[in-house]
């Protein structure tokens, strides 16, 4: 579920459409969240429909850390990449602003914290050397991620949080202690380590 002051917006002919912020969203409000309403498939189902629908799967949805994959219910499918992202993963379902989301920006992720399993090459970018994603990336970036991550959530507590009752149940002590500065943030790495040992 995407945060409510968001909507879809044509980008440019290249990149198509994007989800851009219709107020301002803070830095460490939850941007989106994983919900009960997103659709979850086995790669099985996928390679058993039409190539159009499974084209479009593939292109929408991202595995998850049990090895399905998931299609959002709403417009969260048509977030862009960045390599110089405003919204940051976490290990508990859900993104955070990274820093104060301006009115009429676009929102971004880095592909490469989703777990992205095939190399590709991205529009560049000022401010960085990096040109593609490829699967082996969090093994230098997973430190980065959790930084920002560290930094998003100290505010937290500061900031209204629409989605946070949307919190997974088995992550809302977790989340809790973390924002209150009690328990360390659970590293990005995890969910990489748990995929590559099963």
């Amino acid at each position: 579920m995407m945060h409510p002051n968001t909507e879809i917006r044509y980008v440019n002919e290249k990149v198509g459409i994007g989800v851009f912020a219709t107020k301002l969203i803070p830095k460490g409000t939850i941007v989106w969240i994983k919900d009960d309403l997103d659709i979850v498939l086995d790669e099985s189902y996928i390679e058993s429909l039409d190539d159009v629908r499974k084209e479009y799967i593939y292109k929408y949805s991202y595995l998850d850390n049990d090895g399905e994959y998931v299609l959002s219910c709403d417009h969260a499918k048509y977030i862009n990449h960045s390599f110089n992202p405003n919204i940051v993963d976490t290990v508990y379902d859900f993104e955070l602003a990274a820093r104060d989301i301006q009115p009429g920006e676009q929102i971004t992720c880095d592909y490469a914290a989703l777990g992205e399993d095939e190399d590709f090459e991205c529009i560049p970018e000022e401010g960085t050397s990096r040109t593609k994603v490829t699967a082996d990336d969090y093994l230098v970036l997973y430190e980065e991620w959790d930084k920002m991550a560290i930094e998003a959530f100290k505010y937290f507590n500061k900031v209204e949080q629409p989605l946070k009752h949307m919190i997974s149940e088995q992550y809302t002590d977790k989340v809790n202690a973390v924002a209150n500065g009690t328990e360390p943030l659970d590293s990005i790495l995890t969910l990489f380590i748990d995929d590559d040992e099963d």
